[in-house]
């Protein structure tokens, strides 16, 4: 793997945890977080105001975020390929070789008898 490659891998772990994190916090039944600091919405001194939606606009920044760095990291990833391409994409001839000796395997010797050994055994 390239350097390009192996940052992007890093990023995109930090981005899910990251994401892992927000999604945690959120309370799909609208309590969560927001909840803690003052309701759902209400402004309290010294509180914080709409968490909820702070929580929605991270969780989708970190989302498109993390696509746009998956599709940089396969253009990163083709691109250190690009030298060491296969020999069936570029259509050139794959040379073959035979062995110079093959094995010798031993030959079993034939039945004196006229019958085989399956026959025999029924």
């Amino acid at each position: 793997m390239n350097t390009t490659f192996t940052i992007f891998l890093v990023l995109i772990i930090l981005v899910c945890i990251l994401l892992m994190l927000v999604i945690m916090v959120q309370n799909p039944k609208g309590g969560g977080l927001s909840s803690s600091f003052g309701g759902s919405g209400n402004q309290v001194v010294g509180g914080v105001k709409k968490t909820g939606d702070f929580l929605d606009k991270s969780t989708w920044t970190l989302a498109t975020i993390l696509v746009v760095l998956i599709l940089l990291s396969n253009v990163a990833l083709k691109g250190s390929f690009s030298d060491s391409d296969s020999k069936l994409l570029n259509g050139d001839p794959i040379e073959t070789t035979a062995p110079d000796a093959l094995p010798e395997a031993p030959i079993p010797a034939p039945a004196t008898n006229g019958t085989s050994t399956t026959d025999s055994a029924q």
